[in-house]
C-alpha cells in the first residue's frame, strides 16, 4: 500500500466513522437529554431517528453528488456541515430544535459515506480493493459499538452536549488530512441526481416513522397517525415504482437479483433491526429502570467492542477460506441467544449475573457475523459495483435501524419497564435468529477455486 493509498484509506474511515459513531455515541445520552429537555420516549426515538431519516434517505444519492462536484469537494462539504450542525445539536435549547438539527447533521453524515467510498475505489483496484473497503466496513461496524462507552465517558463527565462538541476536533483532524491529498479527479458533469427518488424516499420513511413513534400515545385509528403511515407506505411505493422506471435511479435494483447481495441485504435488515434496538433500549433501561450512570453503560458494553477487536478479524479470515455462509447462520443465532440470556433481569440488574454473561455471547454472535457479512454482500458483485453495493447495504442497515427503533413503543408501550424491556428482549433475539436462518437458506459460498496444477 502506498502512501497516497494509505492516506485515502485513513481520511475515507475517519469521515465514515465520525457519520456512524454519531448514531451510536447518542443512546447513553438519551436519558439525560429527555431529562433535561423534557419529551418521555417519544423525544428519545426522534433524537436518535431524525438523523437516521436524512442519513439513510440520502446515502444513496450523495453517490451522484460525488461524480458531479468532486469526491474531496463533496467530503469537504460534509465535513462541514457536520461541523456546524454538531454545533447546533450541542446548544439546542429545545427538543425541537435538538430533533431539527438532528435532521441536518444526518444531511451532512449522507454526503461523507458514499464520497469516502468512492475515494477508496479510485484509489484501489482489484484484491487491494476489496480488503480496503473490508478495513473501512469494519471500522463503521466498531463506531456503532464503541459510541455507548464514548458518550457515557462524556454525559457523566460534563453534559449530554459534550457528545456533539467532541465532533469538532476528529472533523478538524481529517479536513487537515485532506489538504495533504493532491491529485486530479474525475468530474462528470454529466452524471443525473436521482432528485425525485430522493424526495419520495425521505418523505416516505420521515412520514411512517412518525406515525410509528406516536401511535403508541395516539392509537393506529387517529388521522395524526393514520394519514401519515398510509400517505408514507404510499411514497415508498412510489419511490419503488420510480426506481424501476428510471434511467438513472439512486438505487439500482437489479444488484438484488445477485442472490447474495439480495440474501445479504435482507439479512442484513433483521440483524441490524435488532442491533440497534439492543443498543436503544438496554442503554437506557438500565440509566432509568436500573439506576447505571451513562459511563457505567458504557463500561458495560464495553465487552462486545473488545471481542470484536480481538474476534472480528479472525472470523473474516474464516470466511475468506471456508465462505461466510456457516458464519453468517451461525453467528446472528449466537448473538440471539445472548439476548434470551438477559431475561432474567429485573428492576435492579445485577450486572456480573443478569447482564454480563448475555453481553458476551451476544459480542461472540457479533463478532462471527460483521466481516461474513461484508465480504457474502461485496463478494457477490464486481469490484466495480462495489462502492454502490456497499452503500446499498449501509443505507439498508441504518434505515432497519431506523424502523427498529420507531417501533419500539408499540412493543415496549409508551414509558419503559421491566415487562417491556423483556418483550424486548424478545423481539431482539428474534430477529437476530431470523436473520441467522436467512442467511442459512438464503446464502451461497463462493465455488473454491482450484490450484494450479
Amino acid at each position: 500500500m502506498g502512501r497516497r493509498q494509505r492516506l485515502v484509506l485513513v481520511v475515507s474511515i475517519l469521515a465514515s466513522f465520525i457519520a456512524f459513531l454519531d448514531g451510536s455515541v447518542i443512546n447513553v445520552a438519551l436519558p439525560a437529554i429527555s431529562s433535561e429537555l423534557e419529551g418521555g420516549l417519544a423525544l428519545q426515538q426522534w433524537v436518535v431517528d431524525a438523523y437516521l431519516i436524512t442519513l439513510g434517505s440520502l446515502i444513496l444519492i450523495a453517490g451522484s453528488l460525488s461524480d458531479l462536484f468532486g469526491r474531496k469537494k463533496v467530503l469537504l462539504a460534509g465535513l462541514l456541515g457536520f461541523a456546524i450542525t454538531s454545533v447546533l445539536c450541542a446548544i439546542a435549547p429545545t427538543g425541537e430544535v435538538l430533533i431539527a438539527a438532528r435532521a441536518l447533521q444526518g444531511i451532512a453524515g449522507a454526503l461523507l459515506v458514499p464520497s469516502s467510498l468512492a475515494m477508496i475505489i479510485s484509489a484501489f483496484s482489484g484484491p487491494a480493493q476489496g480488503k480496503a473497503i473490508g478495513t473501512w466496513t469494519a471500522w463503521t461496524g466498531i463506531a456503532f459499538v464503541i459510541g455507548p462507552l464514548l458518550g457515557g465517558f462524556l454525559v457523566d463527565a460534563g453534559s449530554w452536549r459534550l457528545i456533539f462538541a467532541i465532533n469538532l476536533l476528529p472533523i478538524a483532524l481529517t479536513v487537515w488530512l485532506m489538504q495533504r491529498l493532491s491529485g486530479p479527479e474525475d468530474i462528470r458533469s454529466d452524471v443525473p441526481v436521482d432528485v425525485r427518488g430522493a424526495i419520495l424516499c425521505t418523505f416516505g420513511l420521515a412520514a411512517a416513522v412518525y406515525a410509528l413513534i406516536e401511535q403508541p400515545h395516539h392509537g393506529w385509528a387517529v388521522p395524526l397517525v393514520s394519514i401519515p403511515l398510509i400517505g408514507g407506505l404510499a411514497a415508498l411505493g412510489l419511490f419503488i415504482r420510480h426506481e424501476r422506471r428510471t434511467r438513472h435511479p439512486m438505487l439500482p435494483l437489479e444488484l438484488f437479483n445477485i442472490r447474495n447481495f439480495s440474501a445479504g441485504n435482507l439479512a442484513t435488515i433483521a440483524i441490524y433491526a435488532g442491533l440497534s434496538l439492543a443498543t436503544f433500549l438496554i442503554t437506557i433501561f438500565v440509566q432509568q429502570v436500573g439506576g447505571y450512570s451513562a459511563f457505567e453503560v458504557g463500561m458495560a458494553l464495553l465487552p462486545v467492542t473488545l471481542i470484536l477487536f480481538a474476534l472480528s478479524p479472525r472470523f473474516g479470515a474464516l470466511a475468506g477460506t471456508y465462505g461466510p455462509r456457516l458464519f453468517m447462520a451461525a453467528g446472528p443465532i449466537v448473538g440471539g441467544l445472548g439476548f434470551l440470556l438477559m431475561l432474567s433481569t429485573g428492576s435492579s440488574p445485577a450486572y456480573w449475573s443478569e447482564l454480563f454473561p448475555g453481553i458476551v455471547v451476544f459480542g461472540l454472535g457479533l463478532a462471527m457475523t460483521v466481516a461474513p457479512l461484508t465480504s457474502a454482500v461485496l463478494g457477490s458483485i464486481s469490484s466495480r459495483q462495489a462502492g454502490i453495493g456497499s452503500a446499498i447495504n449501509n443505507a439498508v442497515a441504518r434505515i432497519a435501524g431506523l424502523v427498529a427503533i420507531a417501533v419500539i413503543g408499540v412493543v415496549t408501550g409508551p414509558s419503559l419497564d421491566v415487562d417491556g424491556f423483556r418483550r424486548g428482549l424478545l423481539v431482539m433475539a428474534g430477529l437476530l435468529i431470523a436473520g441467522g436462518i436467512i442467511s442459512a437458506v438464503g446464502i451461497r459460498n463462493p465455488a473454491r477455486k482450484k490450484p494450479a496444477s
